[in-house]
């Protein structure tokens, strides 16, 4: 992996945020949240999700909310009201793709499109290191939440996302 564009584009994204943090490389097919820690033996209470969600409004306003796997993002209540619109929803695949470049299971907050806000849940933060997508389905990001944070222009947001009963949460883990 000498040689790949997707782990260049995302340490230049990284480096200028200053925080230390490691690459973790990534079977693509076990991309996906409960896959992920399922083979890789990360507990779904550090996994993050990074959503792009959607405002139904002409035009379409965007954000990209982070949230721990074992909670639920509130699109319609807090999402909606931070983007200024009644509804909202999750942006899907080709839309993120388009958007971002980025396909789901792999999209990161980290070298997104300027002027796309980030919204990251503040449970997110409380965690001691968390695992985030590294912009492709190849990679992902190990890091402490204070990543995050060096991000210009993030919204760390209370109550942006439910925590899920230990019955939903993604591979089965107790919440």
């Amino acid at each position: 992996m000498a040689n790949d564009p997707d782990r260049a584009r995302l340490q230049v994204a990284l480096a200028p945020l200053g925080i230390p943090y490691d690459l973790f490389p990534c079977d693509p097919s076990l991309a996906d949240t409960a896959q992920f820690c399922a083979a890789y033996g990360f507990s779904a209470e550090d996994s993050a999700n990074t959503i792009i969600v959607v405002g139904k409004a002409s035009p379409r306003v965007y954000a990209a909310c982070v949230v721990l796997a074992v909670a639920r993002l509130d699109v319609n209540r807090a999402v909606a009201g931070l983007l200024g619109t009644r509804k909202a929803s999750f942006a899907g695949a080709d839309e993120t793709r388009e958007l971002t470049g980025m396909e789901i299971g792999g999209v990161t907050p980290f070298g997104l499109p300027t002027g796309l806000r980030v919204l990251v849940d503040a449970a997110v933060m409380g965690r001691e290191r968390i695992v985030l997508g590294g912009g492709s389905r190849n990679w992902k990001v190990v890091a402490p939440p204070g990543l995050l944070a060096a991000v210009p222009g993030v919204e760390v947001i209370e109550g942006l996302a439910r925590r899920l009963d230990a019955a939903a949460v993604p591979g089965g883990e107790p919440a």
